[in-house]
């Protein structure tokens, strides 16, 4: 049973920075394509920041491209989000994920809307920033 755990999401002000992650219990990060999503209130979940552990590839999605990175403690079997620079429009509830099936590119994370039922998910950490 694969379990993910997200943390470190809080309350910033805008310009101030949160890391986030994401604790992985019956998987080991390989070769699947791992990210993070976000989702505002009446807003569609959206990919932000995909890992592919096998090569290291990473995607952003233009929004976060320069402030946010996404990387994985091997050591720890966590899935980490590092945010700098947070304006309010980053403010949204945000879940860590797996694919759970095997991909040769993981860009479809940023650039398709997710189905549910295709991945594994955390059960959210908030994250709100102010003005």
């Amino acid at each position: 049973q694969v379990q993910l755990v997200e943390s470190g999401g809080g309350s910033v002000q805008a310009g101030g920075s949160l890391r986030l992650s994401c604790a992985a219990s019956g998987y080991t990060y390989r070769r699947s394509c791992v990210g993070w999503f976000r989702q505002a209130p009446g807003q569609e979940r959206e990919g932000i920041a995909v890992l592919y552990p096998g090569s290291g590839s990473t995607y952003y999605a233009d929004s976060v491209k320069g402030r946010f990175t996404i990387s994985h403690d091997i050591a720890e079997n966590t899935l980490k989000l590092e945010m700098i620079s947070l304006k309010p429009e980053d403010s949204a509830m945000y879940y860590c994920a797996i694919f759970r099936f095997v991909a040769a590119d993981c860009s479809f994370l940023i650039t398709s809307a997710p189905t549910r039922a295709h991945y594994w998910w955390g059960q959210g950490t908030q994250v709100t920033v102010s003005s």
